[in-house]
């Protein structure tokens, strides 16, 4: 899951169609993504996202590869105020 305030729209821009080779790479399939998203509580943030992976692995496989660090730039330097938090699917009874 990862939130964050988008403050260049120009430049952060490039940073999803960036992603998507990527996420081909390790199995990554985007399952929720919204800049119109409704607080219920707490403090939102424009742009939230869940973003799947097959495995704990994959998700920090992407992240710490070194292709996603110029593209994580894309994101850092046009978004403010990110939380990025890897959860774990509950498994089905």
């Amino acid at each position: 899951m990862i939130s964050y305030d988008i403050d260049n729209w120009e430049g952060f821009s490039q940073y999803g169609p960036a992603l998507i080779p990527l996420f081909k790479k390790y199995g990554a399939e985007v399952l929720a993504s919204d800049t119109s998203g409704i607080v219920i509580e707490g403090e939102g943030r424009m742009m939230n996202a869940i973003v799947q992976f097959p495995s704990e692995e994959a998700a920090l496989g992407m992240y710490y590869d070194p292709e996603y660090m110029s593209i994580k730039k894309l994101r850092t330097d046009n978004t403010s105020r990110c939380t990025m938090v890897l959860v774990k699917r509950l498994q089905q009874a």
